[in-house]
């Protein structure tokens, strides 16, 4: 069963725990499409791992020394883009969330990250057209305009000849007017994305590592 996700030198243990959780996890209709290993270049014991399925994206980390395994998820209609960028050794596959947050994992072999670039971007697509179906849709039920008609003749039993009623009068819906709606103001920003700014802002400043910037922002994320 896992062999299909094992083309792209994929460590076949790490999958086959990885494929094992999510079977646990998946729910109906939904298929897990692809799934990347990190290789760390010197100790490559505990990778992380990346999947994708048709409905989301998961973020696979071990804890308890391997004993079991932690993972944050993120639904593709939340999802505001996707990167990949690739280095020396490896490269570094994120995605940025709706709300602010990030969540990437390094070292990546570059094949895998190019292929969950991929299936990522072929994803949002196929998210957007169904937004815009959805959008589509709404509009035309809320444009639908109401049929008016006049009662049939009524016809008297003392009469030759049906009495018409009279035809009621409809008045002309009156111009629409065009509203404008008060530009929100942007919403400040919550506790979590404060925190994930600082967070970002140690690593980013070398003061922090790849791997304890991921533990510390996968802490913060499992509290949603």
């Amino acid at each position: 069963m896992i062999e299909k996700f094992l083309n792209d030198e994929q460590d076949p243990k790490t999958v086959e725990k990885v494929y094992s959780r999510l079977n646990d996890l998946l729910n109906s209709g939904e298929e897990i499409l692809y799934i990347a290993v990190q290789k760390k270049p010197l100790v490559n014991i505990l990778p992380d791992c990346i999947a994708i399925t048709n409905k989301r994206i998961l973020f696979f980390t071990p804890a308890n020394l391997g004993l079991s395994i932690k993972f944050v998820d993120f639904v593709w209609k939340d999802i505001v883009d996707v990167f990949t960028k690739e280095e020396i050794i490896g490269a570094i596959f994120s995605v940025k969330t709706t709300n602010g947050a990030e969540m990437g994992v390094d070292y990546l072999p570059k094949v895998q990250a190019r292929k969950l670039y991929q299936y990522a971007q072929e994803r949002k697509e196929e998210e957007r057209e169904a937004r815009r179906l959805r959008d589509l849709e709404e509009k035309r039920a809320e444009s639908g305009a109401m049929q008016f008609e006049a009662p049939a003749a009524f016809t008297s039993p003392f009469q030759q000849h049906p009495v018409a009623q009279p035809t009621p009068i409809v008045e002309a819906p009156p111009a629409s007017v065009i509203h404008e709606e008060p530009v929100a103001a942007a919403p400040k920003p919550d506790e979590l994305t404060e925190k994930l700014k600082k967070l970002r802002m140690l690593f980013d400043n070398g003061l922090i590592s790849q791997e304890e910037y991921n533990a510390k922002k996968l802490d913060l994320l499992s509290d949603l």
